[in-house]
């Protein structure tokens, strides 16, 4: 694979090429929409391909690449990132080092996923490391929060971490009050909300009262993972209803794996329910090492699309009677640059030595190539 050969130089290259991007980018982009009751309609993607989305790869990708891609996100717009995990280096090593590589971009957060006490250790060491006054290391990385998991299943749970949801619920306990005492966010996750790879069919009740106990814990947002991509419109409805009756819809968030290709039609279902926040990976990347089968993660590029697509479609071409005014989405996604998500989830992909998943990434680049084609042919008849 690609990646495997990166060198020192190749780096270099990227990252010079990267700063002369950042200095149009920090006069050009536009503001930051928030969530607020003045606009109902913005909804917030959380960019999970360098954690979530790396994490089911056979072998290392290396922090260069991966701080790489971060700031690549972040000059794309996406302003909510997940840029690694403090957990088993099997599975994410070096994220101390990818920290220490991406750049800090204005109104964008950065958060990373410990499950346990030693995670969060390691990340506060790093933090209180660069802070201290005798410190001559460079400012501390833009980390922000700091996102805890469990699932709904007994089996789920001792296959991830060894231990049942209860006992899970337990180790969260102090790392969440911990982490909240330090000034950072606590996001949770609960995997397996539809359907589980051990036990089967989930009980929404189950649901419900896990995502009720991290709110208990300080978790100011609850992301609810259809981990093995089996969910439809009507169970992730259902799920959603059970979980509502406890928990506030304005806290939950959807993160749907793609595998039945069911994803973006759960998240316009999600959306009609009340969400506002949905996980999504650039270029589709992911999967789940305890869940066989499960593909990849909702694409950033897809969810982009479908909320605010129909805005590249531009005035209607053949005016048919009175002149129509085209209907348009009503989503706001903030300052994100689909077309950029579309190259760096064709660059990533690359790396790892394969297309993207990405349909509407496919769609846009296809598109592009085809009109350059056509102005190549144009100008060669000149």
């Amino acid at each position: 694979m690609f990646y495997l050969s990166v060198n020192s130089s190749c780096i270099r290259v990227l990252r010079s090429t990267l700063k002369t991007t950042l200095k149009s980018f920090s006069t050009s982009q536009p503001t930051l929409s928030t969530a607020s009751s003045t606009n109902p309609n913005f909804v917030k993607i959380v960019e999970v391909g360098p954690r979530d989305g790396l994490q089911n790869e056979p072998k290392p990708i290396p922090p260069p690449i991966k701080a790489e891609l971060i700031n690549r996100l972040a000059i794309a717009g996406m302003r909510n990132i997940e840029a690694g995990s403090f957990v088993s280096p099997k599975w994410m090593a070096g994220t101390a080092e990818v920290l220490a590589l991406i750049d800090s971009f204005p109104k964008t957060g950065y958060s990373v996923l410990v499950p346990n006490q030693k995670g969060l250790h390691d990340l506060l060491e790093i933090l209180s490391t660069s802070t201290s006054p005798n410190s001559h290391a460079k400012p501390p990385p833009p980390v922000t929060e700091v996102a805890i998991f469990t699932s709904a299943t007994d089996g789920f749970s001792l296959a991830n971490t060894n231990v049942s949801v209860s006992g899970s619920l337990e180790r969260l306990a102090p790392v969440a009050r911990r982490a909240l005492d330090a000034g950072l966010k606590v996001r949770g996750y609960v995997s397996v909300v539809v359907t589980c790879p051990f036990s089967g069919r989930v009980d929404p009740r189950r649901v419900r009262d896990v995502s009720r106990e991290l709110v208990q814990m300080g978790c100011y947002e609850v992301s609810l993972g259809d981990t093995t991509g089996a969910g439809t419109p009507a169970s992730i409805l259902g799920m959603l209803e059970e979980v509502a009756k406890e928990v506030d819809i304005g806290i939950l968030a959807g993160h749907f794996h793609d595998t039945n290709g069911t994803a973006t039609a759960n998240i316009m279902t999600a959306l009609d329910f009340g969400l506002r926040t949905f996980d999504a990976s650039v270029g589709g990347l992911g999967g789940c090492p305890y869940s066989p089968g499960a593909t990849g993660n909702v694409a950033t590029e897809d969810v982009v699309y479908a909320l605010t697509g129909d805005r590249l479609f531009g005035d209607i071409g053949e005016p048919y009677g009175k002149p129509a005014k085209a209907v348009q989405s009503r989503w706001d996604v903030g300052p994100v640059d689909l077309v950029r998500l579309a190259e760096i989830g064709a660059w990533i992909s690359g790396v790892l030595g394969r297309e993207t998943t990405s349909r509407a990434g496919k769609a846009l680049l296809a598109r592009r190539k085809r009109e350059e084609d056509r102005k190549r042919k144009e100008g060669a008849k000149l």
